[in-house]
Formats: structure tokens, C-alpha cells, sequence
């Protein structure tokens, strides 16, 4: 697998980021590796708060909450996808799978970091990996919070602002990464803060796994992955662990799961589900302290 590796003065100077990255090797499932990237903050013998990203963004995503999680006395754990933030990038579209990206961060989080007790905190393509790690990894997680993300098997539609979105960055000449993020956001961004989601990408070469993505979320019954995530659901829908559904009041995309996750996810049972007001797909962008703060209430 040949890959891409953004260089480090990239992400010099960023704006609330000035956390210290972490590099592991992963197999890439072709007989050589890959370096996976993560950041982290907090005690480190502490129970862990494992915070996965979607796309386009990276960890970056959550620079405003990681503080206020780590200041209440958890270690909070924020990876870079493959193909995102400083993590190796494949350059080719074939080489993203959905089962590989969810074998990577397991890899990650269980083969090399040997996490017990998480929370895991989704968002995007964060959730739609971390939901099948947390179901076929289910002895390694105590709480679950899900924010503006799904699980699709393609037995239902996606909205039609989703397949647009699919089109816009598969057909784009370039990919603007952090116009696209602030396209999902629903307050002002700032030039340098949109050039912090630029940051991993320093020409369009480094993009192909934001335009791979959107074409491996199942949207057919008999997509690839339809049959794990029908098995996942199954699973995290009967298990008893602690779900927070914390989505945003302006998300288009995501937004009709919240009520699903509330009605169908046992652990969702007699628990007060925030919403996070004037945010939109990225919440964390929007109104990260909000999300942190219920977070943190959440897990006390």
C-alpha cells in the first residue's frame, strides 16, 4: 500500500492545538504498515475517553473539548484516521475499506494502547467505526455517547442533502477540506481555524480518503458492511451500556437518528439526552464546550 505522510511543519501554530502527537505502526493488510497518529491529555492510568472524528476533519475536531474532559480527572484519547490529521494517508481509493478502518482503530485502541473501561464518543465517520468496535469489542467499553452520527446497514434511505454532499466531494477538482467543514458548522470560522482542517492536506493527493469515505457508508442492503452493522445494532441495541445521544439542533445529515438511538438503544433507557443548541453537523466545532460539559456529566 503506498501512502502519503503530511509533513510535521504543517501543524505548527495551530490555533488551541498545541497537543504533543503520538505515532503507533499498524498492519495495513497488505503485509506492511501504517503510522497512526493520536493525541491525549489527562491522567494517564485513568479511566479513557477514546473521541473518534469523521471526515474531513481530524483530531483537531476536538481541541475544545479535550481540556474540559481531562480536567475531570479522565484520559482522553483523540486518534487521527487513517488517511486524516497526521496519520499515514493511502492514495488510493480501493485502499479504504470500511472493515479496515474499523480494524485499524481497534487495532489501535486495543493491540496497542490495551484500553479497558472506555467511553467512546462518535461523531460522523467516528461513529460509524467506533459503533462496530464498541459491539464486537463489547468487554472493553462501560459508556457510549453518540453525537450527530448513524450506523446505516442500507436498509433505509439517506437524505437527499447527504447524497449531494457525496457528489460535491467526489466530483470537486479539489477537495477544500476546511470549507467543507464549515459548510456543516453553524456559527462564523475563523481563517486560521479553517486552516487547521486544511493542515493534513498540503495538496490534493493527500485527499483521497476524504473522497473515499462517503462512498463506503452502505447505502444498498447488500453493501459490503450491511450485514456487520445489521450485527452491530443487534448487539449495542440489547446491551445494557450506557448511551448518551447528545446530536445538535442543526444537522440535516444525521439529525433523524437521535430519536432512534433514544428509542431503540437499551442503555439510552432513563437517561437525559441533550440537545446542543444553534450547532450544526460539527458540533464539536460549533459548541465543543457544550458537548464537553454534558459529557463530563454524563460519565460522573
Amino acid at each position: 500500500m503506498q501512502t502519503l505522510r503530511t509533513p510535521e511543519d504543517r501543524f505548527a501554530e495551530l490555533p488551541d492545538f498545541d497537543f504533543q502527537p503520538h505515532y503507533a505502526e499498524l498492519d495495513d493488510d497488505e503485509g506492511a504498515t501504517l503510522r497512526v497518529a493520536w493525541v491525549e491529555a489527562g491522567p494517564a492510568h485513568a479511566d479513557p475517553v477514546l473521541m473518534l472524528h469523521g471526515e474531513p476533519t481530524w483530531s483537531f475536531l476536538y481541541r475544545k473539548m479535550i481540556p474540559i474532559i481531562a480536567a475531570a480527572g479522565y484520559r482522553v484519547i483523540c486518534p487521527d484516521l487513517v488517511g486524516f490529521g497526521r496519520s499515514d494517508k493511502p492514495t488510493r481509493l480501493e485502499d479504504h475499506t470500511y472493515a479496515r478502518h474499523v480494524e485499524w482503530m481497534r487495532a489501535l485502541a486495543f493491540d496497542v494502547l490495551d484500553l479497558h473501561r472506555v467511553t467512546l464518543v462518535g461523531q460522523d465517520w467516528g461513529g460509524l467505526i467506533g459503533l462496530r468496535v464498541a459491539a464486537e469489542n463489547p468487554d472493553r467499553f462501560s459508556r457510549i455517547v453518540v453525537a450527530n452520527t448513524g450506523l446505516p446497514t442500507g436498509d433505509v434511505s439517506m437524505p437527499e442533502i447527504w447524497w449531494k454532499f457525496r457528489e460535491a466531494i467526489q466530483s470537486a477538482p479539489t477537495v477544500d477540506v476546511g470549507r467543507f467543514v464549515e459548510s456543516g458548522c453553524r456559527r462564523p470560522m475563523s481563517d486560521e481555524v479553517r486552516a487547521g482542517y486544511d493542515a493534513p492536506f498540503p495538496e490534493d493527493s493527500f485527499s483521497v480518503a476524504a473522497r473515499a469515505m462517503p462512498g463506503l457508508v452502505p447505502t444498498s442492503p447488500d453493501d459490503p458492511a450491511s450485514d456487520a452493522n445489521r450485527r452491530a445494532w443487534a448487539v449495542l441495541a440489547a446491551s445494557t451500556t450506557p448511551v448518551l445521544v447528545a446530536f445538535s439542533d442543526g444537522d440535516p445529515i444525521t439529525g433523524g437518528m437521535a430519536p432512534i438511538f433514544r428509542e431503540h438503544m437499551t442503555g439510552a433507557k432513563g437517561i437525559e439526552h441533550p440537545t446542543i443548541h444553534d450547532a450544526g453537523h460539527f458540533l464539536q466545532e460549533d459548541a465543543g464546550e457544550d458537548l464537553a460539559r454534558h459529557i463530563v456529566s454524563f460519565l460522573g
